[in-house]
């Protein structure tokens, strides 16, 4: 049942090899441990997308796809998973990471404009860089532990329900084993 919901939604092996971004990794993507979908595969490819869904750094998706190569997990749910943070959802995101990480330093809270410039960079982050990236480092941990086990209580929940309708449905016919 949860590989069948999860399949639904994920795009073709091929379109992924394919992609201008991931090209890169060449013959490595032709492992099939990265297109399994078994509760280890998707639980570590949800794990890896979550974390690296809080890495403030640009082109997410190519560390996630390198991170999931490298741990043997399902690829494009750790790659399809670093989209949670999107140009719309970013900056509420990384605000609450930097207020977590402030607050976990004991530093005052500076009002933060968001222009993504070289000016910026050089004046704003220079000053909350610390806490910044303590914050999105510990909510990336969180989230991604979260995930990772949540994934693989789901994916248990699904199997040990669909044994007992299969029981249930073998009792109901007669049949012994």
């Amino acid at each position: 049942m949860a590989r069948k919901l999860i399949r639904r939604y994920l795009p073709d092996p091929h379109k992924i090899r394919d992609h201008r971004h991931l090209r890169l990794f060449g013959t490595l993507l032709h492992d099939p441990n990265l297109w399994h979908l078994n509760r280890r595969s998707a639980s570590g490819g949800v794990a890896v997308g979550l974390f690296m869904a809080f890495v403030p750094m640009p082109f997410q998706m190519i560390p996630a796809a390198a991170r999931a190569i490298l741990l043997r997990v399902n690829l494009p749910i750790s790659v399809a998973l670093v989209w949670l943070t999107n140009p719309i959802t970013m900056p509420p995101i990384f605000y609450f990471c930097y207020s977590l990480g402030a607050w976990l330093l004991d530093t005052p809270v500076h009002a933060v404009g968001y222009d993504f410039s070289w000016e910026w960079i050089t004046t704003e982050l220079i000053r909350i860089w610390k806490p910044f990236l303590l914050g999105s480092f510990l909510v990336g941990a969180a989230s991604s532990a979260v995930g990772y086990l949540g994934t693989r209580g789901l994916w248990r929940w699904h199997v040990v329900r669909d044994w007992e309708r299969r029981k249930k449905e073998r009792e109901a016919l007669g049949v012994r084993r």
